[in-house]
């Protein structure tokens, strides 16, 4: 059997305990850096509130919204909704979180997509009064549906 025995004044109780805390003050600040959390998204809980959303993101839209409906989404995502999610994941909004919760739309005219001066509509979905989906669409010949993403080279 080995003992090995040292002198251990307080001195260097005191420096070891010193340097073991700094150590793991360190090892705390540089592993609890990672990622950092996204702001939660803003809560829009009147009309002016929305509108003011939009055109932060650049939209032009009536101050009144030309429709609001309101529905439950289903437990579980199916189509067409799997599609329509798979849409919003492109722009940062996800529908699962809101899964059997009561969502609502408000459809506005839109009236600054580039190159259409009319017949330009725009959905914002909320969840809980904080935006979860949305889209630009344009029925009809040539119509389209795409992000709430304000088109790069369009005029503002």
């Amino acid at each position: 059997m080995l003992i090995f025995t040292t002198r251990f004044s307080k001195k260097k109780a005191v420096l070891a305990v010193l340097i073991l805390g700094a150590a793991i003050a360190a090892a705390i600040l540089f592993l609890g850096r990672g990622e950092a959390e996204e702001p939660p998204a803003p809560q829009l809980l009147t009309n002016e509130d929305r509108v003011a959303y939009l055109q932060s993101m650049g939209w032009e839209v009536a101050p009144e919204p030309v429709e609001t409906l309101q529905f439950l989404l289903p437990d579980h995502l199916e189509e067409p909704y799997l599609s329509y999610n798979e849409l919003q994941s492109t722009q940062g909004f996800d529908l699962s979180p809101c899964c059997g919760k009561q969502l609502s739309r408000f459809t506005y005219t839109v009236s600054n997509y580039p190159g259409r001066p009319e017949g330009v509509q725009l959905n914002l979905y909320t969840c809980e009064d904080r935006p979860v989906a949305g889209d630009i669409f344009c029925a009809g010949a040539n119509g389209f549906q795409d992000t709430l993403v304000y088109p790069e080279g369009g005029k503002m």
